[in-house]
């Protein structure tokens, strides 16, 4: 935990929430000797595939092949959706 006087932060904002974000450590603020404040870093960012890295293993078993049916069942707009799996890469 690191301790900054209230005057270094009004001095550099911009500087300490980048330190913030870059260590993020929790920043002590203290106004004549006395702790008035503690800036806490926020929650961090994932990616997609880190946010969803765990979501095979919360869901049951037969949880893909219902999702599946489903949405061949209703399809965009109510169309069908067509059997297999297409490469959304291929021309």
């Amino acid at each position: 935990m690191k301790t900054i006087t209230a005057t270094e932060l009004a001095r550099s904002l911009s500087e300490i929430l980048d330190r913030l974000t870059v260590e993020r450590e929790e920043i002590v603020i203290e106004r004549n000797h006395r702790q008035i404040a503690r800036l806490i870093p926020g929650p961090g960012r994932l990616t997609a595939l880190e946010a969803l890295a765990d979501l095979y293993r919360t869901l049951p078993e037969d949880a893909g092949a219902t999702w599946e049916a489903d949405s061949r069942a209703l399809g965009l707009r109510g169309e069908r959706l067509p059997k297999g799996v297409r490469d959304p890469w291929a021309s």
